[in-house]
């Protein structure tokens, strides 16, 4: 081999390394910009009209990236809203990560559930975003018994780019599901057969918001947890690792959050290598009681302190679980088919799908 061609040889090698280094560079600038712009400040923040309350609620305790860390997760319904105006919480869900175990755990919090929310008396936790993340934050810390760090709140637009921009989710669907509203110019119609099939966005939303069968908003907590375990599962595909910057981009618009880029770096990389532990009700059916508050049903807790206990079992390992006498998970956490909740009648505590 002559000078020539090994210099030639050797040029090639370093371009390719250049090339590669300056993607690799791309990719991680892109990623770094997107999930930097997830905090809103101003008015492109969605609480930026919200007024204090006179006592201020602390600020949540931060992350030192070895404890255990939990996530409030709140999606809400902002249709036909102005700017400035905050819904009540369609959804809330607790994401808790164990860094030390590797293990992560869902709470899904029933959105009638009376408590007591901070400088504003006692109402459904759902009331509690209206007053802003901190004030969400602390009533769900105080009601669970553990601090909760980082909030992300996003709408059902936000939810219909995340599920689009993974490519959607296949996903068995246990049930029949189909509901039709006048009041939303069918805008959001449900129309969905059983079986096991292809969910994008819209049909997705369509899933974990239905709710109109026997046991209500308890069967639909359950089928969000369910389906956010695969989107978590699609998320850790190759595929989705490499598109990281695009999904991103499509979902910033409709994310806010407290959460810094370098806590979001620390906790990408202890849930990346985590599994998911337990899935859970928040009150479990034994603490929960249904009663009347100034004429509307509610749902209340038997006991405050046996509900912190359960929290505090279900990350040791030795609580029961509710949900899995109702549905249970294939090894992709996908729903199969279970006899529970599949009648189309019953009461429910509050109206809408």
């Amino acid at each position: 081999m002559t000078k020539r061609t090994k210099r030639a040889i050797i040029w090639s090698a370093v371009g390719v390394l250049v090339v590669v280094a300056a993607l690799v560079a791309y990719y991680f600038i892109a990623i770094y910009n997107q999930v930097d712009d997830f905090q809103k400040t101003g008015e492109d923040s969605p609480f930026y009209n919200v007024k204090p309350t006179e006592t201020k609620v602390p600020e949540p305790p931060k992350w030192e990236g070895t404890e255990r860390v939990n996530i409030l997760l709140m999606g809400v319904d902002a249709r036909g809203l102005k700017k400035g105006e905050i819904p009540r919480s369609d959804t809330m869900l607790v994401a808790s990560l164990d860094p030390v175990a590797k293990k992560v755990n869902l709470f899904s919090i029933m959105r009638d559930t009376y408590t007591k929310i901070p400088d504003h008396g006692s109402d459904r936790i759902n009331s509690a975003i209206t007053h802003g993340p901190n004030t969400a934050m602390k009533a769900v810390s105080d009601l669970l018994g553990i601090p909760i760090q980082y909030y992300v709140y996003t709408d059902f637009q936000g939810f219909i780019e995340l599920v689009d921009a993974v490519g959607g989710v296949d996903f068995y669907v246990e049930k029949d599901m189909h509901y039709t509203s006048k009041a939303d110019n069918h805008e959001y119609d449900i129309d969905l057969k059983k079986g096991q099939q292809h969910l994008d966005g819209s049909t997705a939303l369509q899933y974990v918001r239905f709710r109109h069968d026997a046991l209500s908003d308890f069967t639909r907590t359950e089928r969000q947890r369910n389906f956010l375990k695969a989107v978590a599962d699609k998320m850790k595909s190759t595929t989705s690792i490499m598109k990281l910057p695009s999904i991103l981009d499509k979902v910033n618009p409709y994310i806010d959050t407290n959460l810094s880029v370098e806590d979001m770096w620390k906790l990408a990389t202890v849930g990346y290598s985590s599994e998911m532990g337990s899935s859970e009700q928040i009150p479990p059916m034994d603490l929960l009681v249904e009663k009347k508050v100034g004429g509307s049903d509610v749902l209340g807790v038997r006991s405050e302190d046996q509900l912190k206990d359960f929290v505090q079992e279900v990350f040791n390992g030795t609580g029961t679980t509710d949900s899995e006498a109702d549905t249970s998970t294939d090894g992709n956490g996908n729903a199969t088919p279970s006899d529970s909740g599949n009648s189309e009648s019953g009461q429910t505590t509050s109206t809408g799908p």
